[in-house]
C-alpha cells in the first residue's frame, strides 16, 4: 500500500481528494495547520470511507516539525495543497501570500529531497495565465498572472521546474485547475470558508440558506454575453479524481508534467446563480458591485491534454455541482461548526 502525504488535506479540495485516495487503497497522512479548515472534515472522510486518516497539525513552513515527520514515516509521494488561495485577499495582503505559499513549498521540497521522496503533485491554478490571449486556454498559453496569488503559483511552478533538473529521479506534476465548486454527494463534506466567502458558489449557497443577505456580483460590464465574469466551474469530485490520476501516472523521471483540470466550458456568474435557483427552488438575492482588482473577463480550460495523457475527464455538470452544494449547505448551514 502506497503512503501519500497530503499537505492542506483538511481543506475543501484536499478532503475530497483523500476520499479518492482511500477508496483506491492508498494510505494517507495529512499535514494541516487548520487555519482555514477543520479537523471535522477528516473525521467525516473516515466515516464515509471506513478508513483511517492520520492528521498532524502543523504549519508546512515549520522545518523542524516537518523533518521529524519524514523521519518517522516513509512517503511514496506528496500532494501539496497547503497555501492561501483568495485572489482579492492576495491583492490586499501580498506579503502574507508570498511568505505562506512560497516558503511552505521551499521547506517541503528541501525535506523531500533530504529524505529521497521524489514524486510531487502540486496544486497550481489557472490564475497563472492572467488575461489569456486564447480561449479555451491550453497549457502552452503564456504565463502572466495579474495578482499576487497567481504570481505565487507561477513562481512555485518555476521553482519546481528548476528543481526537477537537479536530480533525474524527480517526478513532478503541476495541476492548473480552474474554479472548484460542488461537494460530496453525501452532503457530509463540502466548502466551508471562514468568514465572508471569497468564492462565488459558497456565497450563493449561503445566501440561499439566509446566512448571507445577498451575493455580491463583482462587475457586470465585462465583454461577456451578460456582462458578468465567465469561468470554468469544475465539480470538486472531478477535480479530486484528477489528482488521483496524477498520482497513479507519475511523471517520467527528470520531467515536469503540466495539466489543466477544467471542463472546457465557461459559465457566467448570472448563469451560476440561475442554475442554483433552479435546483434549490430558492430565489438568490444579489447586488452588482464594481470589478475587483486582478479579475479578468473570461477564463476556461482546454482540458485535452489531461484527457489524452492522464485518461481523465470531467463527468459532472454545473447542475450536479449546484445540487451537491445545496445538499451540503442545507445539511450544514453553519459548515462544520
Amino acid at each position: 500500500m502506497k503512503h501519500i502525504l497530503v499537505t492542506g488535506g483538511a481543506g475543501y479540495i484536499g478532503s475530497h481528494t483523500i476520499i479518492e485516495l482511500l477508496q483506491n487503497n492508498y494510505k494517507v497522512t495529512v499535514v494541516d495547520n487548520l487555519s482555514n479548515s477543520s479537523r471535522q472534515s477528516l473525521r467525516r472522510v473516515e466515516k464515509l470511507t471506513g478508513k483511517k486518516v492520520d492528521l498532524v497539525v502543523m504549519d508546512v513552513r515549520d522545518y523542524a516539525k516537518l523533518s521529524k515527520l519524514f523521519k518517522q514515516s516513509f512517503f511514496d509521494g506528496v500532494i501539496h495543497f497547503a497555501g492561501l488561495k483568495a485572489v482579492g485577499e492576495s491583492v490586499a495582503r501580498p506579503l502574507d501570500y508570498y511568505d505562506n505559499n512560497i516558503t511552505s513549498t521551499l521547506v517541503l521540497t528541501k525535506i523531500m529531497q533530504q529524505f529521497n521522496v521524489r514524486q510531487l503533485v502540486f496544486s497550481s491554478s489557472a490564475t497563472v495565465y492572467g488575461n489569456p490571449k486564447s480561449i479555451p486556454i491550453p497549457e502552452t498559453e503564456t504565463i502572466k498572472p495579474t495578482n499576487p496569488y497567481g504570481q505565487t503559483k507561477a513562481m512555485i511552478e518555476q521553482i519546481l521546474t528548476d528543481l526537477s533538473r537537479t536530480n533525474q529521479d524527480w517526478r513532478i506534476t503541476l495541476l492548473r485547475y480552474f474554479n472548484p465548486i460542488g461537494a460530496d454527494s453525501s452532503g457530509q463534506i463540502g466548502e466551508d470558508p471562514q468568514g465572508i466567502p471569497n468564492n462565488l458558489m459558497p456565497s450563493v449557497s449561503q445566501a440561499a440558506v439566509g446566512k448571507l443577505p445577498l451575493v455580491k456580483v463583482f462587475g457586470n460590464d465585462y465583454d461577456t454575453p451578460d456582462g458578468t465574469g465567465v469561468r470554468d466551474y469544475i465539480h470538486v469530485v472531478d477535480l479530486a479524481k484528477g489528482h488521483l490520476a496524477a498520482i497513479n501516472r507519475p511523471a517520467e523521471k527528470n520531467k515536469v508534467l503540466v495539466y489543466n483540470l477544467g471542463t472546457g466550458v465557461g459559465y457566467s456568474v448570472m448563469e451560476v446563480i440561475a442554475t442554483f435557483e433552479q435546483v434549490s427552488g430558492r430565489k438568490i438575492p444579489y447586488k452588482i458591485y464594481p470589478r475587483r482588482p486582478g479579475d479578468i473577463a473570461t477564463c476556461y480550460a482546454d482540458p485535452t491534454k489531461a484527457e489524452n495523457e492522464l485518461g481523465w475527464r470531467t463527468t459532472k455538470s454545473l447542475a450536479d455541482a449546484c445540487e451537491d452544494t445545496w445538499r451540503w449547505q442545507s445539511l450544514n448551514p453553519n459548515g462544520y461548526n
